[in-house]
This record gives structure tokens, C-alpha cells and sequence, in this order.
């Protein structure tokens, strides 16, 4: 019986490493599409009778017209993999972060399951529902929805018939991550995975504190207890003693968390941070579904590139990427919630040291205009003066731009530069700025930057910054310079960091998911 129970082991495994090795065989272009063909007038019928999937109609006939009407997804058994694959992930389109409930699927589930022969109707659903899945995972919301939320980076562009075709000849690229799509996007739907999970368990419970609790090493509570179940439920504390004592585990455990939502990296436990802890898991898991949105958005092209600087606006963190790494990362100050910082990108092309600080019309009207009506000498006080007819604030210490900037000519007139105004970096919201971006770290940035240039070592960076005369620098090489707004990011560890939506365009862009 033994020897008959192996054997039998045996026979299993080589007939499912037959099956895996048939998924994942390339077919050759004569293999792709079937040898019969179906009336063109079939699709004018098909979108008669299936008008929920009319949208897509331009494309599905493109699709057609490139294969002179040959049936794609049957051969002479019935359906084949690739559609079998498509109506797997069409059925669990909800672990890609979409809300939506697919049209027709009851006839979709007919046609795929019953191995029907080839027939026009059950061709067509097929393709319109493909077309639907790459709009809702691929594509995302319309262009011109993305800007009503401020989004101007530049959006991917992708041909779903031409990926089709890649798709016919590879079914296995499916049940892979597409290159064209933010990797991010990928990081951040295992952490989906993570969250739902959480909530078909119930979630976490609410945590009560006054108002004016304090919790610090060494102390003692019942709400402590509840803190720490809170956190093991996240990982961020590894199992769940139950003790109420703050102890250096929890201690450990209140850093890890603040550290993933930006807060400031202290152990004292505050009202604030408990009204965090206690966003429910629903909430939580509509900040990821809008970020894996705004992923759908951005060409995963920028990881790509040599050297580029990504700004994120709520995490008020900017990184300088070379060669698929951050050497240089720094805290920044982005544009309060009147005066906000735009998304969108460009090209870095100098960098000023001992900059003037050209004062824009509105602040002239708004500050400076009310400011000489009070005080004559307002521009003496402010290193200020007047320059034709503008006002510009001369380089020194007291520049409002601080002793360098970085620009990349742009019609938003944003760009990023150093701060006298230091103490701003150490607080929590950094949402301060008329739009421009303040760098924590600028000196360093500028040593980064022209770490290559021999002709700008540290030390003639230092005295440029510092002679009280406006130098311009033209970079050898242009910079892209990629400003975003993301309220969750996960790193490449998977640890998920959450942030403030500074500029409340969450349960906007959740809204247009939902309406998609």
C-alpha cells in the first residue's frame, strides 16, 4: 500500500509540473488566433444587448480589425487559457482595490465555465470584459478627473489591444506584475491583502483616553493594555503580553509606529497618536485602495531613470534616487492647505546659490503692501528692495529662500530651495509654504547633486552659498523632479506608512472609485 501511495504522490506531482509547464509555454502567433471567423455585424448586435459595456466598443472593433474577425479566446475545445485566466482575475477584482461589480458576469461565468463552442457573443463578452478589467485595473479614473484632484504628473500610456496581443501569445503575463504599472502599486495590494484580513476578523477596537492623558516609559494603565493589543494586531509589536505596563517593548513598538505615520519619533503616548490608533480598519483600507488608484496614474518609467527627485507632499519627505538607490533623503516644508503644492513634474536645470528671492504679486499685495503702510522702512528691515517693478529680497541669511535653490522652469513658478526658518522642519505638519518646496537638507542636496562636478566641490558649494552674490550653476544633466501626493506608501521591507491627507482629496478620489 505504501509503495502504491507513492507512486500514485508521484504521478500527481509530474501531471501538475505537465500542467505548469503547459501555462506557462508561449504560443507562436499562428497559435493565437482560431481558424474561424465570425460576421462583422455581430458586434453592432452584441453591444445591442449588452449596453453596459458600450464604452468599450471602440476598442473591442480596433481589436477586431487588427484580426480580421478571427475568434481570439476559443479554439475547437471551447474557451482557452488565457480567457480562463482573464475570468480569474475578473472574479477577484476586489484584491486589486477596485470597488466595482462586473456587468454581465452570470453570462461571463456561462460562457467560460459550460466550454462552449465558438460563438460571436460569448467572443465579444470576453474582449469587452478584458477592456473593462484593464480600464478599472490599468488605467484608473479619466485624465481629466485626475487633474479635478490637482494630479498633473504625466499619466502612462498604454494600448490595451496592443497588450492584448502580448497577452495571447504569453497567457503566464497575466498572473504577472505589469512593468508598465507603478511597482508601488503592487506593495501596496499585499498590504490590502493584510488589511482585509484584519477586518473579516473585526477589525480593532476603539481605545478610550482623556483628553489630556500622557503616557511615557515607566507608567502604568489599563489603557496601555489596550494600546499594545491595538499594535500587535498591526505587527508593529510582536506578540500581545496583555501587560499594562510601558515597558521598552511598547516603548519599541510606539516608535515603529510613529515612524510609518510620520509623527514625531518620541515615546510619549498622547491623545493624538491614540485617535490615530484608532482610525478603523474600513478607513484604513479605503487610503490604500485611493493610493494603488493614484499608482494606476504614474509610469513605473521613473524607477527606471538614472537619477530623478521625488517629492511626496504628505509624508513632507523628498528623496534623491541614483542608480535604484536614496543616497540623500531630507525632511521638507510643502504649501499650506491655501496655498498648495502642485503635482505635477520637471526638469531641474540650475541650481542658484546666494540666491534673491523674487517676492511674488500676491505676497506683495497680501504682506508686504500692508506691512509699508505701517512701516516705512518695511524693505530695509526685510533685506528687502525695490528692482523696476518688482520687489526682490537680497541674498544673505535673512533670505527668505535661504542659501540655495533648485530650479526647474516650470509655468507653477514652484521650485525647491533652503529656509532660514529652520525650527519649521522639527514639527509634525510642515504644511507652511506659499507652494514652494523648503529642503531641510539644501547644502547637502547641492553636495549631492554636483558630488560628480569636480569643478564644484564642497568647499567652493559652501563659499558660493555664502558670498552674498547670486551664483547660477547650469547642471550638466537635467534632473527629472517628480512631485506626488500619496497618504500610504509601503517600502520595499513592506512596512506601510500612513499619512495626514494634508489636502483632503482622499474621500474625493474614493468617491470617483465608486462611481467609476
Amino acid at each position: 500500500m505504501k509503495k502504491i501511495r507513492i507512486f500514485t504522490m508521484l504521478l500527481v506531482f509530474v501531471a501538475l509540473a505537465t500542467v505548469s509547464c503547459m501555462k506557462d509555454k508561449e504560443r507562436s502567433p499562428d497559435e493565437i488566433e482560431s481558424k474561424d471567423t465570425f460576421e462583422t455585424t455581430a458586434i453592432s448586435t452584441f453591444f445591442e444587448k449588452h449596453p453596459k459595456l458600450k464604452d468599450f466598443r471602440p476598442q473591442v472593433e480596433k481589436l477586431y480589425e487588427k484580426h480580421t474577425y478571427h475568434y481570439l479566446w476559443f479554439d475547437r475545445k471551447g474557451v482557452n487559457e488565457v480567457a480562463d485566466l482573464l475570468y480569474s482575475k475578473i472574479g477577484n477584482l476586489d484584491e486589486e482595490g477596485v470597488p466595482s461589480t462586473v456587468p454581465y458576469k452570470n453570462e461571463l461565468s456561462a460562457v467560460v465555465e459550460a466550454d462552449a463552442k465558438p460563438n460571436a457573443d460569448g467572443e465579444l463578452l470576453i474582449s469587452a470584459l478584458y477592456f473593462f478589467y484593464a480600464d478599472k485595473v490599468y488605467h484608473g479614473v479619466d485624465a481629466e478627473k485626475s487633474q479635478e484632484l490637482g494630479w498633473f504628473l504625466p499619466r502612462k500610456k498604454l494600448s490595451y489591444v496592443n497588450y492584448l496581443d502580448s497577452l495571447l501569445i504569453k497567457p503566464s503575463l497575466l498572473n504577472k506584475d505589469d512593468k508598465e504599472v507603478l511597482g508601488q502599486y503592487y506593495r501596496l495590494r499585499e498590504v490590502l491583502k493584510k488589511y482585509r484580513d484584519i477586518e473579516k476578523k473585526g477589525g480593532w477596537k476603539t481605545i478610550a483616553i482623556d483628553a489630556k492623558a500622557q503616557f511615557k516609559p515607566g507608567d502604568s494603565s489599563a489603557t496601555l493594555a489596550q494600546i499594545r493589543e491595538r499594535l500587535a494586531i498591526t505587527g508593529d509589536i510582536a506578540t500581545d503580553s496583555k501587560s499594562a505596563e510601558y515597558d521598552d517593548e511598547l516603548a519599541q513598538a510606539i516608535l515603529k509606529y510613529k515612524a510609518r505615520t510620520g509623527a514625531k519619533p518620541d515615546k510619549t503616548i498622547t491623545k493624538k497618536l491614540v485617535d490615530e490608533l484608532n482610525i478603523p480598519v474600513a478607513d484604513r483600507i479605503k487610503t490604500i485602495m485611493v493610493n494603488m488608484e493614484r499608482c494606476r496614474w504614474t509610469s513605473n518609467g521613473i524607477s527606471k531613470l538614472k537619477e530623478f527627485v521625488v517629492i511626496n507632499i504628505p509624508a513632507y519627505r523628498m528623496s534623491y534616487y541614483r542608480e535604484g538607490q536614496a543616497p540623500f533623503i531630507s525632511d521638507v516644508v510643502v504649501g499650506k492647505d491655501v496655498h498648495k503644492t502642485v503635482v505635477f513634474s520637471g526638469m531641474m536645470k540650475y541650481i542658484v546659490f546666494s540666491p534673491y528671492w523674487n517676492v511674488p504679486q500676491s505676497i506683495v499685495k497680501k504682506e508686504i503692501e500692508p506691512g509699508l503702510a505701517q512701516n516705512s522702512n518695511y524693505l530695509e528691515d526685510h533685506d528687502m528692495e525695490r528692482n523696476g517693478g518688482q520687489i526682490r529680497q537680497k541674498p544673505g541669511p535673512k533670505n527668505s529662500l535661504g542659501l540655495v535653490k533648485f530650479l526647474f522652469p516650470n509655468s507653477n513658478n514652484i521650485y525647491l530651495h533652503d529656509s532660514p526658518a529652520k525650527a519649521l522642519f522639527n514639527r509634525e505638519n510642515r504644511a507652511f509654504s506659499h507652494g514652494c518646496i523648503r529642503v531641510a537638507k539644501a547644502k547637502e542636496l547641492a553636495y549631492t547633486i554636483l558630488k560628480d562636478d569636480k569643478a564644484w566641490p564642497q568647499a567652493k558649494i559652501d563659499k558660493a552659498m555664502n558670498a552674498g552674490t547670486e551664483k547660477w550653476v547650469t547642471l550638466k544633466t537635467k534632473i527629472p523632479v517628480f512631485i506626488g501626493y500619496f497618504t500610504a506608501w509601503v517600502d520595499s521591507d513592506g512596512t506601510v506608512h500612513f499619512y495626514d491627507d494634508i489636502y483632503k482629496r482622499d474621500d474625493r478620489l474614493a468617491q470617483m472609485i465608486y462611481e467609476k
